[in-house]
């Protein structure tokens, strides 16, 4: 018996049937426990260590230092912030000798196996402890290799953000490795450096150089900003952004004075304030109102140093006006100023609605120019130190090596759960009829979508992207399906310049790139993986439901027939006649189905079935054999529910624990099957739907909101043992929190509909 809190706590206990109190307490709980918080900015240097496409931070020391001589050392260091204990494995590739200090251990030196190659993966499991964790390589020279390839399993969904140490480098992001240096000997052996303070000064230790180097030198000092930021860019203009804070109630006069290389402009919130033509000093006089203001200045490159210097201040009592980054970049120090470029001064340059964001890149090129190899196309916004990038990171709730993400914000994140999360938000905002909770949910799509094309540049200049991971690195349908349905889901089927190329891109990977089996099945290749050669009931909802929006938004009438046939396809391998039930997964490793029933997988099944007969037209040609399918289902389903109410986490062994999300979703299946005339037994699969919602309200969703019983992200296994045993539940995963308002809904319309149908059979 599955026992997850007293009754007492129970939403049932609480609210009783009232449908709509629940509903609100579940979809105002996650809102609030999940602010706003978009992605954070840091600063970068991209003369640091890249990450590769698998993730992995790569210190190839031997491209680096190419006089480097066997024997010398190197070092590599790091930091990494948990909000809360969290199990990472990660994955280390020698390219000679190296030793990882984790939080001052040693959990790994290389064998001379690991050493000689370089395609050997060694993965080591690491606990990361609540707040800053340590990372510390020693990285030997030999003739075959010298540095490492390090980062985390599945870095696309478990990632593992690595910060600057040292208190010079605080909040700037990435690796840091100091130049080679001569092993010290002792008593014959070699003796290595030990770990400093990384939260202490970078000095500590005078005998490590460390890259890449943060400050200018003098001479670079003595040129204009923009010079030692673009270099030399004759005929080429260039924008600077900041905002100027004048704290004083009403309006006051404001100086603006200083220095220029050459033709500068200056805008103050959109409106043109000032302009020289030439070098020179200039000094302008404005009103100022209280508050931040915005303000861009554009400077030519002359034939002088390229740059500007300019002060406001107050013009009665000569108090400095505050100038500051317009965004909250970390690790950028006292810098007050962003900066793009360069473009050709004659040319369309940036709109000031363009220029006073962060989401957006800056075309460099007109389209007339032809592209010389290596050249960049478009830029982004730069810091005044050497090489150094602004870079928005996704920072919120990190999944851990069980998927579950603790109490962390999920806001800006793109996965499969979430989209599930935000399909739900949606429903129910519009049931309750709460704007504030269906803007909750699109502006969170929004977060990514807003910066889709900023995310594949990232990719391009940093080698993996710091936001939207699983969308950039787009490998199979847990990366698009579910959470591009919610997103064509929030838009209600309309188009809009931020949707659209993201559902071509998806369309067409699902279309034309996927792979399939000689059938047309889609299945997963996953080479080298535990899931290779594979076929999972899961993907069923990470494509289907997908299909029909875009058939929706496009009239693409081939995206709706392929979901259609998907589901024949995939009940072909996994259904089991007998018990009216699908395995979880099919191994063509194998040739064999699983035999399992895991709960969610055939959640999953009829979750996403219920999508498709919705889109499909009566007349189609495949509808009748898809609603034979159904009915089988909900029989199999129905005959399985156990006292409470819910359904077990292998749905037909009643010796495993009751689960929440797949009882969510037979719920929400039977509710929508009976509500649009699909079933044959409406009244049996009506009490089922109201029996799954009432044992949710008193078993699984306490009087805070909170969501119980529902499993962690599954693998796949032969056995059942797996699935109850190690598949243990997570309170409040995101796999049960969006069905379970969607189930609450779409119970709370059925009984509506009911009510509808009893009252018209009364009036007659």
């Amino acid at each position: 018996m599955s026992i997850y809190f007293q009754a007492e706590e129970s939403a049932q206990h609480r609210f009783g049937d009232k449908d709509t109190a629940i509903l609100k307490l579940l979809a105002d709980r996650y809102v609030g426990a999940n602010p706003q918080a978009g992605f954070i900015f840091r600063a970068f240097n991209k003369n640091g260590v890249l990450q590769n496409a698998e993730g992995l931070y790569e210190l190839d020391l031997a491209s680096r230092f190419p006089e480097a001589k066997p024997g010398q050392l190197s070092y590599g260091a790091g930091l990494v912030w948990s909000d809360e204990e969290r199990s990472l494995d990660i994955n280390v590739r020698c390219l000679g000798p190296v030793r990882l200090y984790f939080n001052g251990e040693l959990v790994f030196r290389s064998n001379v196996i690991e050493e000689i190659s370089p395609d050997a993966t060694v993965k080591l499991s690491l606990v990361f402890a609540k707040g800053w964790n340590s990372l510390w390589l020693s990285m030997t020279c030999t003739p075959a290799g010298f540095g490492c390839q390090i980062g985390s399993d599945e870095a696309k969904v478990r990632i593992m953000n690595v910060r600057a140490p040292f208190e010079e480098r605080y909040g700037q992001s990435g690796w840091i490795f100091s130049q080679p240096v001569d092993s010290a000997l002792e008593a014959g052996k070699r003796v290595e450096v030990a770990q400093p303070d990384l939260m202490g000064s970078q000095q500590q230790e005078p005998g490590l150089d460390w890259l890449p180097v943060i400050d200018w030198t003098e001479e670079e000092r003595s040129l204009g900003q923009l010079e030692r930021i673009f270099g030399e860019q004759h005929g080429k203009a260039a924008y600077a952004w900041t905002t100027l804070y004048q704290p004083l109630p009403g309006k006051q006069a404001v100086v603006l004075e200083g220095e220029s290389s050459g033709e500068l402009t200056l805008w103050l919130e959109g409106k043109q304030v000032g302009e020289s033509t030439a070098a020179g000093s200039f000094r302008i006089e404005l009103l100022l109102e209280a508050g931040k203001h915005h303000f861009v200045a554009r400077s030519v490159c002359g034939q002088q140093s390229w740059g500007f210097e300019l002060t406001a201040a107050n013009a009665n009592d000569g108090s400095a006006v505050t100038m500051s980054l317009p965004q909250q970049v970390h690790g950028s120090g006292a810098g007050q100023w962003l900066y793009v470029g360069p473009f050709e001064a004659g040319a369309a340059n940036p709109t000031w609605e363009q220029l006073v964001r962060t989401d957006c890149l800056y075309a460099l090129n007109k389209a007339s120019q032809p592209v010389q190899q290596g050249q960049m196309l478009h830029t982004y916004w730069q810091l005044d130190q050497p090489n150094t990038w602004v870079r928005p990171y996704y920072e919120n709730a990190m999944l851990s090596n069980k998927w579950t993400v603790g109490t962390v914000s999920n806001y800006a994140r793109w996965d499969y759960p979430l989209g599930v999360t935000i399909y739900g938000l949606l429903q129910t905002g519009r049931f309750l009829d709460r704007p504030d909770i269906v803007s909750y949910a699109t502006q969170h799509v929004e977060a990514c979508t807003e910066m889709y094309d900023y995310s594949f540049w990232d990719r391009e200049q940093y080698g993996f992207p710091a936001i939207n991971q699983q969308l950039v690195m787009m490998k199979m349908l847990d990366n698009c399906g579910s959470f591009g349905s919610a997103m064509l889901e929030s838009r209600q089927g309309l188009a809009t310049a931020s949707v659209e190329p993201i559902a071509e891109r998806i369309a067409d990977f699902m279309l034309n790139k996927l792979e399939r089996k000689p059938d047309g099945a889609f299945y997963r290749t996953c080479e080298g993986e535990y899931a290779a050669n594979t076929m999972w009931a899961d993907d069923l909802y990470m494509s289907t439901p997908f299909l029909c929006r875009y058939a929706r938004l496009t009239g693409n009438r081939e995206a709706l027939d392929e979901a259609a046939k998907q589901f024949l396809r995939f009940k072909n391998y996994l259904f089991m006649p007998g018990e009216k039930l699908m395995s979880h997964v099919y191994d063509f490793k194998y040739d064999r189905a699983t035999g399992i029933p895991w709960g969610r997988g055939n959640g999953w099944t009829i979750f996403s079935l219920t999508e498709v007969l919705e889109a499909l037209p009566a007349a189609h040609e495949l509808r009748d054999e898809l609603l034979d399918f159904f009915n089988e289902l909900c029989e199999g389903y129905a005959a399985r529910q156990s006292d409470r109410g819910l359904w077990h986490q292998v749905v037909n062994r009643p010796d495993t624990y009751l689960e929440a999300s797949c009882t969510a979703m037979f719920a929400y299946g039977f509710a929508r099957g009976v509500r649009f005339g699909w079933v044959k037994q409406p009244a049996a699969i009506t009490n089922a739907a109201f029996r799954a919602w009432d044992g949710l309200t008193r078993y699984a969703i306490d009087r805070q909101g909170n969501v119980h019983g529902v499993c962690s992200g599954s693998r796949y296994a032969f056995t059942a043992d797996y699935y109850d045993q190690d598949l243990r539940t997570v309170v409040n995963d995101n796999h049960g929190i969006g069905i379970m308002m969607l189930a609450g809904t779409e119970v709370a319309k059925l009984k509506r509909h009911l009510q509808t149908q009893t009252n018209d059979d009364n009036a007659k």
